[in-house]
């Protein structure tokens, strides 16, 4: 039987059942090396990251809605603060403000997420983290949860000059692993992660996640859609 040719696999449980094995593993048979997005991805930060977003503004006097932030939210924040017509001056001030409203929340990751961790290492994958969080708050999340040991990379907003979707943050992991993008695979849960990742010509595996972004996920064009971060398990 002939299968009708597909643009991409965003989507994959679209596919007929017998044919989702032979084509992803086709996709990831070259892949030793899986970088994750953090929040959201991994990490378990939607419901706190609003609370501190909400109360940041307020203190700014700013006005946003929760139709503002589920139009307008991105990982690369500096597009949110450019909608809210925040001067680039205070930027900084305005990221030290969230940092200090987010404080110092119990870590927690996505369900499933510290399982899969764990096996991909196993597994004998190399693993490292590719986000916009702030340094010391990412470290500080990882080494609660006792996985600095798990990932080998981390590249994070102070890391980069160009922010998402410039592949700049993926091209620094890759080159500080000293690895090539067609081993790679990036995982994020947003449009701005999976158009990272075609930037930077790697394998992109999108995973939803409760941020607003999810609606737009896979209008991004990932080569896999994955409905948990534990369904990679499946494929790598």
């Amino acid at each position: 039987m002939k299968l009708p040719r597909l643009p991409c696999l965003s989507g994959l449980y679209r596919l007929p059942p017998f044919t989702i094995g032979i084509v992803v593993s086709d996709l990831t048979r070259s892949i030793n090396t899986v970088l994750f997005d953090w929040d959201g991805t991994l990490f378990d930060s939607a419901t706190t990251g609003l609370a501190a977003f909400q109360k940041t503004f307020r203190d700014l006097g700013i006005h946003f809605s929760l139709e503002f932030y589920e139009a307008y939210y991105s990982p690369n924040w500096y597009t949110m603060y450019e909608a809210l017509g925040i001067p680039r001056d205070l930027w900084t001030n305005t990221d030290n403000l969230w940092l200090q409203h987010y404080g110092d929340q119990p870590a927690k990751l996505v369900q499933g997420g510290r399982e899969t961790i764990i096996e991909l290492r196993r597994r004998g994958y190399t693993l490292g983290i590719v986000t916009s969080g702030s340094r010391p708050r990412v470290v500080r999340e990882v080494e609660a949860l006792g996985l600095d040991s798990a990932f080998q990379v981390l590249v994070t907003n102070e890391s980069t000059v160009n922010k998402k979707p410039h592949p700049e943050g993926l091209e620094k992991a890759i080159e500080l692993l000293n690895t090539a993008p067609q081993s790679c695979a990036y995982v994020g849960d947003a449009p701005e992660d999976i158009q990272m990742g075609h930037n930077a010509r790697v394998l992109t595996v999108a995973v939803p996640s409760s941020y607003p972004t999810g609606r737009r996920l896979a209008d991004a064009r990932p080569d896999i859609y994955l409905e948990s971060i534990s369904d990679l398990l499946l494929h790598f």
